[in-house]
């Protein structure tokens, strides 16, 4: 009877263990991140005059095209973010089945940003260039985390100050 047990004890350990050590596969979380600056000098450009903006509105829009055996499925996320002191927007997306980080197979992933409102009154007309950005590069891939970046977006004052920029 001992045998018995101590046998049964034994099989289900190592069953147990067997099941808990056996690769799993774990789906990346993603972060989309970019950053809002003011543009002081209207050149669509970072400059020395420049700084980034907090308290800045912006949409985050994205749509992953997750892998799946016999079907091909969109997960979408729309999302509204502030800025940070630094300026930054960020918008963390947990692992999801199926969605693949920066592989060949990703390239149904896309993420958008667009500029809602700005926190300054000296700085609140959108940059000339774009309000949205959907120009996304690859900052992470590792095991189970994924960045990926936008291009910055920017405002600018309504009237250039020409004494600090120049003509």
């Amino acid at each position: 009877m001992t045998t018995t047990l101590v046998l049964l004890v034994v099989s289900c350990c190592s069953l147990w263990l067997s099941l808990s050590s056996a690769a799993k596969v774990v789906n990346p979380q993603i972060t989309v991140m970019g950053m809002v600056y003011c543009d002081i000098c209207s050149n669509n450009s970072f400059s020395r005059h420049s700084y980034f903006m907090p308290g800045v509105e912006v949409k985050i829009d994205c749509t992953f095209k997750a892998m799946a055996t016999r079907t091909a499925e969109l997960v979408s996320v729309s999302v509204n973010r502030t800025t940070n002191k630094y300026g930054v927007y960020r918008l963390e997306i947990p692992s999801v089945d199926g969605i693949e980080c920066a592989a060949e197979k990703a390239v149904g992933n896309s993420c958008r940003a667009s500029l809602i409102g700005s926190s300054s009154s000296f700085c609140n007309v959108p940059g000339s260039t774009r309000t949205t950005t959907d120009e996304i590069t690859i900052k992470s891939k590792q095991a189970n985390m994924c960045i990926y970046s936008l291009t910055a977006l920017n405002f600018r004052p309504s009237k250039r100050n020409v004494a600090l920029c120049g003509n």
